[in-house]
């Protein structure tokens, strides 16, 4: 399964992670420091959950973090990718709620790691816009750039899956 959108003119993040509310921070699995090359981003014991939408051997977490893996392509969603989606931001936002740190990762950790945070904003009690607004003042102007997710945010990933699962 293809992961990762080749066609971005996006900077890299300069940055690990960032924290977007108490207790839930976004990332990725690579940074790109200025006047660097792409780096790797290891988590090791920062975090009590580590939440990762695309994940590479290597990258951590460190044995006995709880770490939960659902990979999904930075594009299109199935209706079955819409679901893990959500569980995602459900178990997140369940684990924020109860002072657990959590991280939410991707490659960049600007659209997937977004989608799931901002859902998981929603759930506990965001609006949809304030949302999309906190992730990306907190970790980037270009974080939520892939225009499909914001749709999806907008509509809410159960209804998306609706429509996407009328496809397959």
């Amino acid at each position: 399964m293809r992961t990762r959108r080749k066609d971005r003119d996006t900077p890299g993040p300069t940055g690990a992670w960032d924290e977007i509310v108490p207790g839930l921070w976004m990332g990725g699995h690579f940074v790109t420091p200025p006047s660097k090359a792409l780096e790797p981003v290891v988590v090791e014991r920062q975090f009590d959950l580590v939440v990762s939408l695309f994940s590479r051997p290597g990258h951590g977490p460190a044995a006995g973090v709880e770490h939960l893996v659902r990979e999904v392509p930075d594009g299109p969603l199935s209706a079955g990718q819409l679901l893990a989606v959500q569980e995602a931001a459900t178990y997140t936002a369940e684990a924020v709620r109860r002072g657990r740190a959590t991280l939410v990762r991707c490659h960049s950790g600007y659209n997937r790691s977004g989608l799931v945070v901002a859902q998981a904003l929603v759930e506990l009690g965001h609006d949809v816009d304030r949302a999309i607004g906190l992730v990306r003042e907190r970790r980037s102007p270009w974080a939520l750039n892939n225009g499909l997710f914001v749709e999806y945010l907008t509509a809410g990933p159960g209804v998306a899956a609706l429509p996407a699962g009328l496809d397959g």
